[in-house]
């Protein structure tokens, strides 16, 4: 995982101090949950940052130069435990589903790694600004793991002998923003963005030899909207 950058640092700063002066606060909303139930938009921004081994020569030979991963929408579900109204800590659950095409070379345009399914788990501590009228603004900053539960190669990669490709999971860092307005009742709208700094090995093998492998920046946006209820 790379190291934190400067926003990613300031923002963990943020968060932890105001987790520390916690324990002081007088708030009614300390110790409520919120569940929330929205729309997510999994915008990938992948590319290819190192080639591991190349075998088969596809990068080489100049066939594969690069690759890029279709976007995708998915219904996503978020629980938030408030520690005073201001500081809270948030986890979310989904399954995103991408596949992965050639972006440049003599193969651009072809299919590489297909139905890959991943679960972004993600853990962040939230800062809430209260604002008045019910709206409360908020950043956090928290780890992630991308969870790569299946893939499989294209037809394109199996026509040059490729029979298997295996995806790495790996520990990232998200950093987000957004906000909450309150509806009444304990109901309220919910707007959210996350930014992940995460990568992953991308093997492709031929029986059982690898044939080709390499290092993939993933980094999506993350970007929802849905409903929420505070209990």
């Amino acid at each position: 995982m790379r190291q934190l950058t400067k926003p990613a640092a300031l923002l963990a700063a943020v968060a932890l101090a105001a987790m520390a002066g916690s324990a002081q606060a007088d708030d009614a909303d300390q110790g409520h949950f919120q569940v929330k139930v929205l729309g997510t938009a999994v915008l990938a921004s992948g590319h290819v940052t190192k080639v591991n081994s190349d075998a088969a020569g596809l990068v080489s030979s100049g066939a594969v130069t690069g690759t890029r991963a279709n976007d995708n929408a998915v219904p996503t579900i978020a629980l938030e435990y408030f520690f005073t109204k201001n500081v809270s800590v948030e986890t979310i659950c989904c399954v995103t589903g991408h596949h992965v095409t050639i972006g440049a070379g003599a193969a651009a345009g072809q299919g590489a790694i297909d139905d890959v399914k991943i679960i972004p788990a993600t853990f962040t501590a939230k800062y809430h600004l209260p604002l008045g009228h019910g709206i409360k603004p908020y950043a956090g900053v928290g780890p992630a793991l991308f969870i790569v539960l299946s893939d499989q190669p294209s037809a394109f990669v199996q026509g040059l002998g490729v029979t298997r490709t295996k995806m790495s999971s790996e520990f990232g860092v998200a950093l987000q923003s957004g906000v909450d307005i309150a509806l009444g009742h304990g109901y309220g709208l919910s707007f959210d963005a996350k930014k992940y700094f995460v990568s992953t090995n991308a093997h492709f093998y031929a029986g059982g030899t690898e044939v080709l492998s390499t290092r993939n920046r993933l980094d999506p946006w993350v970007v929802s909207g849905g409903v929420s209820y505070r209990f």
